[in-house]
């Protein structure tokens, strides 16, 4: 079985001085995320999807989780 080459990427803004950080991938036309400090729990997205929870985080919607 051949082993597929994932190609991660994170914020330049990411200023977190152990560099934990959410990193970002594409594969097989979905974005998979995981935590740099946690790199083998990965979510799988599709890229709609992404950009659905992004705008909601945008708009506030999640404010009151935290």
């Amino acid at each position: 079985m051949s082993r597929v080459e994932i190609r991660w990427r994170k914020s330049s803004f990411s200023a977190d001085p152990e560099g934990n950080c959410i990193e970002l991938a594409l594969h097989e036309g979905d974005v998979l995320v995981r935590e740099s400090d946690e790199p083998g729990a990965v979510v799988k997205i599709t890229p709609a999807k992404l950009r659905a929870f992004l705008a909601s985080a945008k708009a506030g919607k999640f404010d009151g989780l935290t």
